[in-house]
């Protein structure tokens, strides 16, 4: 049995030469998140909310990798915090808990190798896709309200509460033994929603909405007599979101190999 146990060993090790760095590792995330939309318009990044992610990422070899999270995060837009005159008057707010699931792509610029005292640390690239869920709510009179089934402009069917985006960013890996790496990463997505606020077109006949609550929430502007048909949102440019996190992996080693003793 110690012959047969030694030779799958060398067998393995034969292998990892062959298709060195090759392993799983897993790890817990945690960071901050940038709305970014109609009720951000100019990419301030000021409101930042908190995000926390448990990750799953496997080498292929020391420079390539595949990484899925799944991720919770707290974004919000506020037009009282804008200096833009025309949003400001608007005064739409919105907030939301967005809970997701990514799927990633990694090159590193150079060969990364857990426990090498040479390939210890790499900036990477990254691409990949991410599907997520959000619910936007606001604060009225101070209750707390959810904003899709009101259909605050007017739409026959609300959109949806579940979408893709398209993510991209750049990192940095970097060994503290053989066995945990400590992973920063600055990413953004480019989603296939304009809904995120529930901000996207016009004002809508306030005839057309189905309650009081409705017709409030739609038309929250500070002074102005609003006309249905003005611009209330950008409906060519969709929302989106950026993220810096910071992450503890840990690198899970072949488990070693019985000594070859000589008789």
């Amino acid at each position: 049995m110690k012959y047969l146990n030694t030779a799958i060993c060398l067998l393995l090790m034969l292998s990892v030469s062959a298709q060195p760095q090759r392993g799983w590792e897993a790890g817990a995330w945690l960071g901050a998140a940038q709305y970014f939309g109609d009720l951000n318009t100019n990419f301030q990044v000021n409101h930042p909310g908190p995000l926390g992610s448990l990750a799953l990422r496997y080498n292929f070899n020391q420079r390539i990798a595949a990484m899925a999270k799944v991720s919770a995060m707290r974004i919000s837009g506020d037009d009282s915090r804008s200096t833009n005159a025309f949003e400001h008057e608007r005064n739409l707010s919105f907030f939301t808990t967005l809970l997701e699931g990514s799927a990633q792509i990694e090159f590193n610029f150079f060969p990364y190798k857990h426990g090498s005292k040479d390939r210890f640390f790499t900036p990477y690239l990254f691409a990949g896709l991410s599907g997520f869920h959000f619910d936007p709510r606001t604060k009225y009179h101070g209750a707390v309200v959810r904003l899709q089934p009101l259909s605050t402009e007017g739409q026959s069917k609300p959109y949806s509460l579940n979408q893709f985006g398209l993510l991209y960013g750049v990192g940095i890996k970097y060994d503290l033994d053989p066995s945990w790496s400590l992973n920063i990463e600055v990413n953004g997505r480019n989603l296939m929603t304009d809904y995120l606020d529930d901000v996207s077109t016009v004002y809508p006949d306030p005839g057309l909405l189905q309650s009081d609550l409705a017709r409030a929430l739609s038309n929250r502007t500070l002074h102005q007599s609003i006309e249905p048909g003005r611009q209330r949102g950008d409906r060519k440019q969709m929302d989106g979101y950026g993220i810096l996190t910071v992450g503890l992996m840990y690198y899970f080693n072949p488990l070693p190999c019985p000594k070859i003793q000589s008789r």
